[in-house]
């Protein structure tokens, strides 16, 4: 049996407080997760997403199949853009720690990317949109991206 994972990220500001909503369907099995943090960007929540449904999973060589409405996320992956990048070693590209962590959990697995349009009454893609924002606004439980926090300090972004 196959599993199918959509995934959402959504920050308030960009960046600023943000988080992912991520489900898993598995058959008759559904798996909703999601996650807050103080100060991130969209595409690192919009690729958290996918990791965090990668690794949600229990056993290594699954057929999953992602539905992303992130373009970054999806072109980046079944373009091969990231190939060209992991070979440069990731110079001049952000948000390099959460790309090692997705190749990592992306070669246990066969999985196909499908983008799907945003906001566009894909009833699952609309589920993990609001588990997303819901995270972001969830004040007292934000966490703290130190991998966004680490790659602004080396950019002398604060």
């Amino acid at each position: 049996m196959d599993i199918t994972i959509y995934t959402d990220g959504a920050s308030r500001g960009n960046p600023g407080p943000g988080g992912f909503g991520t489900v898993l369907l598995y058959g008759q099995y559904r798996k909703e997760i999601s996650q807050g943090f103080r100060l991130t960007t969209n595409n690192r929540m919009e690729l958290l997403a996918v990791i965090i449904g990668l690794e949600a999973l229990k056993k290594p060589g699954m057929n999953v199949t992602i539905y992303s409405d992130s373009k970054y996320v999806v072109d980046s992956v079944e373009k091969k853009w990231i190939i060209g990048w992991l070979k440069k070693g990731f110079k001049d590209k952000k948000n390099k720690d959460l790309w090692l962590r997705f190749l990592e959990v992306y070669k246990q697995h066969t999985v196909k990317f499908v983008w799907i349009k945003g906001h566009n009454e894909t009833p699952e893609n609309e589920r993990c949109d609001r588990l997303a924002v819901a995270a972001a606004l969830d004040t007292p439980n934000l966490l703290d991206d130190t991998g966004y926090i680490m790659e602004a300090k080396s950019a002398n972004l604060f």
